[in-house]
Order: C-alpha cells, then structure tokens, then sequence
C-alpha cells in the first residue's frame, strides 16, 4: 500500500511543479532583495555620513566616559562641515594605527598655542613645550592624561582624521544624557 502511494505521488510531482507560479515567486524574492540592498545602503550613508553609534572603551577618557561599555551617539554632519570646537568629544582614526578609531577631547584648533609637559622617560624631568597648531589641524588630548595617548604622544591631528562628534550617551542607563564640553 504504502508503495503504491509514493507512486502516485511521484508521477504527480512534475504536475504540482509545472503548476507553481514560479514567475511570481521570483519576482517576490528579488523585490526582497532590492528592498534589503537599500535597506543595507540606506544604514551604511546614515551610519558612515549622518550619525553613527560607537562603543567606547578605554581609560584615557576617564572620569567623562567608563572603563568599558559606553555607547555613544555620534554626530557625522558637523566634522564633514568643520564644524569643531574646544571641549568636544571625537572620534579619531589614530595617527599611529590608521585601524584604530580613539576617542579624544579637542583642547585646540589651528592658530592656538598649546603648552604641554612632555611625558618623562626614565626619570627625567618632564619638560613643558609649546606648539602652534597647524592649519586644519586639532589637538585632542585624553581627559585622564597619565593613561591618554594623545597629541602630546603623535603631534596635532588633521580634520581629515575627524570621524565624527559624539554628543551623547545612550549606555549604561545610569549615564544616559548629553556630554559636557568641560571634560
């Protein structure tokens, strides 16, 4: 019995093939696929051109942002417009490893003097310099300075290292509100 009906069924699967709306269903699925592409288009210009979120870990950025596990909102608009000033948080490609974005605090722009101690090496005294910042240039620096590589380590940075402006934190619940421009 039991073979007789796989029989009919197997002779009848060619019919129930040729009976499926094959057109239809093809183009339903790339009409998906067109609608997740731009979905996919639509969140890589938003995140990488507009805002963006960025998890922040870390000690040089103490006591303003934790140890590990703040999510920040960043604002993409304003550094792509030069709009920077002293007292914001940004987000850099790292001088020193172009794979690393770091989160610093403007504490320059181009034409200011900046005066910083030069970390000493071995027990030396620790010298202070002063530098002018260069055109197109900030300096940022770490808001906890003796756990900071910042411009007093690889120099002043160019706008073109800019990635974006955060502007407020999202995590942990307890942090949630908008960063201060005092650091």
């Amino acid at each position: 019995m039991a073979w007789t009906n796989f029989g009919f069924w197997a002779r009848s699967v060619p019919h129930r093939i040729r009976n499926i709306p094959w057109q239809s269903i093809s183009s339903e699925a790339v009409g998906r696929c067109f609608l997740v592409a731009k979905f996919a288009c639509f969140i890589h210009v938003t995140n990488n051109y507009v805002f963006g979120v960025a998890l922040v870990h870390g000690p040089s950025m103490l006591p303003t942002l934790n140890l590990s596990g703040d999510v920040l909102l960043v604002d993409r608009v304003s550094t792509h417009l030069g709009n920077v000033s002293i007292g914001d948080v940004v987000l850099i490609q790292s001088p020193e490893d172009p794979k690393k974005i770091v989160t610093k605090r403007v504490t320059g722009l181009e034409g200011d003097s900046v005066t910083f101690l030069v970390n000493p090496v071995h027990g030396e005294r620790s010298m202070p310099r002063t530098l002018v910042v260069p055109k197109d240039h900030v300096w940022v620096t770490g808001d906890n300075p003796l756990l900071s590589r910042d411009s007093r380590h690889f120099g002043s940075v160019p706008y073109a290292l800019i990635k974006g402006k955060a502007f407020c934190r999202v995590w942990p619940p307890e942090g949630f509100g908008l960063l201060n421009k005092g650091g």
